[in-house]
């Protein structure tokens, strides 16, 4: 198995022998067996250990065992504590997941802490037949049937190719040692009831049934592959960024074949899961709106617009005399000191120097927000002004203001305050330009 361990790196990962890798490592067999075929290949790596808490005097005797283990192949090992159950409690986790989540964080950490260029995980080729297994019964797209990816960023999975037969076989032939997870024996997680009685089952059927997932596997990851290309020419055709943000022509959506797959293809990266709902905004009125954990779509007359979510938090942004430019949500805000005033537009504001007190701030509009429209004399909810100007949910939402001395002196990009407008005695005018970047 080494050499054709030792061929593999060098087709499909040759940047391993060249790199500086961080090796996660449990103790069981697959991961011990990896440790000692990249010791053999000459890849520089250091261990890494979690000790998740679960299995009592058990664990503590694994933590042990890798600290030994790094003295025997003369590495450098990094070990970490964690309260697991105490952590899936807090944040509502299954004990796995809590795991999972503990781990690749800390993994990350390290990483960029001791500046790894990979991670190595032990995952081999039944593991990905399991995981397609699994997926299958909880319902997945194309990619959930591709198996696990051999390379995800950092993460590179070296055994993929492997099965848990030739791993166990190279074991028993170097005589390595390894720690037996108590916990790998129980039925009560999917993955073992999966591992130890359907998969067996399914063998006795088609004994090759490893060599035949793989060969499906990979006509998935071409279908896969191809999907992908197609959705980047449809992304291109149908989709179109403006500041940050992604407007879907509904028409053109509409009149594209299988609309629903296309939506999903096409959103499927911003962690929708709601598709039916996504699929709605279609015949849906301006305004509605679908989430994800990380992003927005909202239905505005004939486009939908995908929009990144951003802190909940109000952002106030302080404003000092002497500065000349202000960055900010992809716009720039630049001031100065004129004699007269030039050319108009909305982007534009003429405001009399000697009104205006700094710092000034800058901030999303708010509920209850007043102000006097250039030209008229009485004041008007700033939110009743937005609606006459006809905006959508998403540019309301999108609104500034610019303060001065608690009044807003700029509805930012629409409309000055009659408040501060410019005098016949006025004789310095600060002038603000707003622009976008793209």
């Amino acid at each position: 198995m080494l050499q054709e361990f030792q061929q593999h790196i060098k087709a499909k990962f040759p940047f391993l022998l060249q790199g500086k890798c961080l090796l996660t490592i449990s103790g069981g067999i697959d991961s011990v067996v990896l440790a000692h075929l990249c010791k053999a290949s000459r890849i520089n790596f250091s261990l890494a250990h979690c000790n998740f808490n679960l299995r009592g005097e058990e664990s503590e005797q694994d933590e042990v065992f890798i600290k030994d283990l790094a003295e025997q192949l003369q590495v450098e090992v990094f070990t970490q504590s964690f309260q697991t159950e105490l952590y899936a409690k807090d944040y509502q986790l299954s004990t796995q997941l809590a795991a999972r989540e503990l781990r690749y964080r800390w993994f990350e950490e390290l990483a960029e802490k001791h500046q790894f260029n990979y991670i190595l995980t032990a995952h081999h080729a039944n593991d990905s037949l399991e995981t397609y297994l699994i997926n299958t019964t909880r319902g997945t797209g194309l990619n959930g049937l591709t198996g696990i990816p051999q390379q995800n960023g950092k993460i590179v999975r070296p055994l993929l190719s492997f099965s848990r037969e030739q791993i166990q076989q190279y074991a028993k032939e170097q005589k390595i040692e390894w720690r037996e997870d108590s916990s790998n024996a129980s039925d009560k997680y999917v993955r073992n009831e999966i591992r130890h009685h359907i998969i067996p089952q399914l063998t006795e059927e088609n004994p090759n049934l490893l060599e035949s997932f793989q060969q499906t596997q990979q006509n998935l990851q071409d279908a896969a592959n191809l999907l992908e290309d197609y959705t980047t020419i449809l992304f291109s055709r149908l989709v179109e960024e403006i500041n940050g943000k992604y407007f879907l022509n509904v028409q053109d959506l509409k009149q594209t074949p299988h609309t629903k797959a296309v939506l999903f293809q096409l959103l499927n990266s911003f962690g929708f899961t709601e598709w039916n709902d996504v699929y709605n905004l279609l015949e849906a009125q301006t305004g509605k709106q679908v989430f994800s954990k990380t992003h927005r779509l909202i239905r505005d007359r004939e486009v939908l617009i995908l929009s990144a979510i951003k802190d909940q938090e109000d952002q106030l942004i302080k404003i000092e005399e002497n500065q000349a430019e202000i960055k900010w949500d992809q716009k720039q805000l630049s001031l100065e000191n004129v004699n007269e005033m030039g050319a108009f537009s909305q982007n534009i504001a003429y405001l009399p120097a000697q009104k205006i007190k700094f710092p000034l701030t800058l901030r999303k509009w708010q509920a209850g927000d007043r102000f006097q429209p250039f030209g008229m004399k009485g004041k008007k909810k700033l939110s009743d002004f937005l609606k006459d100007e006809k905006l959508s949910p998403l540019e309301k939402e999108n609104t500034w203001v610019l303060i001065s001395d608690e009044k807003i002196a700029w509805v930012v990009g629409y409309r000055t305050d009659n408040r501060f407008k410019i005098e016949p005695n006025t004789t310095t005018i600060l002038k603000l330009t707003l622009t976008y970047e793209k």
